[in-house]
């Protein structure tokens, strides 16, 4: 159905956010997008409907920080959802916070209970346990460590180095950036991140296929009691996320065991630039290294969006 025609449509959605970091979760009224692959799906809903994508989660109903994810009928009918995860620019194979939010969104609605569940995404299939107190312990997709120690020269901060790691999306990690990672200090943080992103892309440095870096993470040593680390995470549309970041506490857990800081099993504690803490581990099955990362969602609106005929902004105010 071309995007104009779905005016005087309504969008149900479930409003959520982890550990600070917001999900919107479309329940029903998304576009149809067929029974191939999440990954095939993934593809057609960039292709053929962006617009309801940027209606979703950019202005005026949503946000540049909010992260839209789209239930769909899984291919593999032992999960309980197929989940599509986008933001304000486009889209993401994985969310880890977003998956908490799913999670806390299916409990919300009555379609699951405790225990554990398996929801398929366009990158894999990942379990997720929801636990008698509400939290939620995800395991993620195989993450690794792709490159150590690449060196980058970012414009009025000279070199620049960090690892390259994939924990569902494709992350630049640099420990000890030359900024303070204070919550007051977010305008700084944001604008090194965003240059240091620029300098990879202009130098042809990608993750393993080819595919761009767009999430930057600066981590340093926690000063809070019983937390290891402490991050700042730029996302792909130049937002800042609010949460530890999933992916990124499971791209930092596949550094951290590669460089024999972590053994399989021992808990990571990560905070968040708003101080809010993922507990994350890993094990090792057969080569792989699949790790977990739990946190807890809380519900904040359940809604409906209107597309209205003549809205100027039909299809959100596109960056």
């Amino acid at each position: 159905m071309p995007f104009t025609d779905m005016a005087f449509s309504s969008i149900h959605v479930v409003d959520s956010h982890t550990a600070g970091e917001p999900t919107r979760v479309v329940v029903t009224g998304g576009p149809e997008l067929g029974d191939d692959t999440l990954a095939l799906r993934l593809r057609r809903f960039a292709a053929e409907n962006d617009e309801f994508r940027s209606a979703v989660v950019n202005e005026p109903r949503g946000s540049d920080v909010l992260v839209g994810a789209l239930l769909c009928e899984p291919v593999d009918k032992s999960c309980a959802t197929g989940v599509i995860f986008f933001n304000n620019v486009g889209y993401l194979g994985m969310c880890g916070h977003g998956t908490i939010g799913v999670v806390t969104t299916l409990a919300h609605l009555g379609r699951i209970s405790t225990g554990e569940h398996r929801l398929e995404t366009p990158v894999g299939v990942v379990r997720a346990t929801r636990h008698n107190d509400g939290s939620v312990t995800v395991e993620n997709v195989p993450s690794y460590l792709h490159r150590a120690g690449v060196s980058v020269t970012v414009d009025n901060f000279g070199t620049v180095s960090g690892d390259i790691a994939w924990g569902g999306n494709w992350f630049f990690l640099v420990d000890d950036p030359p900024l303070r990672l204070d919550l007051d200090n977010v305008g700084q943080l944001t604008e090194f991140a965003w240059a240091v992103r620029h300098a990879l892309r202009e130098g042809g440095i990608t993750g393993a296929r080819g595919e761009e870096i767009d999430h930057i993470e600066l981590s340093c040593s926690s000063r809070a009691q019983g937390v290891d680390s402490q991050n700042f995470v730029l996302c792909p549309g130049k937002a800042y996320d609010r949460s530890p970041c999933g992916t990124g506490t499971s791209a930092k857990l596949a550094c951290l065991a590669a460089e024999g800081k972590l053994a399989p099993g021992k808990i990571w504690r990560q905070a968040g630039i708003l101080g809010t803490v993922f507990e994350g581990s890993y094990q090792l099955c057969e080569g792989e290294l699949i790790p977990s990362i739990t946190g807890t969602a809380f519900i904040t609106a359940e809604s409906r969006l209107i597309l209205s005929p003549g809205d100027p902004f039909l299809a959100g105010i596109r960056v």
